[in-house]
């Protein structure tokens, strides 16, 4: 279930307006419905953590692998990392589509892809500080 069909879900089964969730929660209507209808997501993880709290569900029920992920990146390396974890979740995506895999397969595919994203990360800040001291 993607983000906007779990929120929805959760509005409608306890009731809330649209209005009145994205009131709760600090935020527009027009950013709300965008959520709920056509598939954005916040940008920001404290809106994730308004809207756990009003529908009273844990955060991480509303992040999938991948939103976990993008906002990993985005909290490690700013908004060049989450671009381009964005970018990598998009690849894969598609390198997916029409796939064969089940959808178990498929997680555990994206997951150790993730994994060797931030290893690579890690080791490239490593080797980048070793270059900037022996610049000077």
């Amino acid at each position: 279930m993607k983000f906007g069909e779990k929120i929805r879900k959760l509005r409608t089964e306890q009731k809330y307006t649209l209005a009145d969730a994205a009131a709760a929660c600090g935020i527009s209507t027009r950013a709300y419905i965008a959520y709920e209808q056509q598939g954005t997501y916040p940008r920001k993880r404290e809106i994730y953590e308004k809207l756990a709290a009003l529908f009273r569900v844990n955060v991480n029920y509303l992040l999938t692998e991948d939103e976990e992920f993008v906002m990993q990146a985005a909290d490690q390396y700013g908004s060049r990392g989450k671009r381009q974890a964005e970018q990598l979740v998009a690849e894969l995506t598609g390198l997916f589509a029409g796939g064969e895999l089940s959808e178990s397969d498929r997680d555990a595919v994206m997951i150790a892809l993730q994994k060797a994203y931030f290893d690579c990360k890690a080791d490239n800040q490593k080797y980048s500080r070793k270059t900037d001291g022996d610049a000077e």
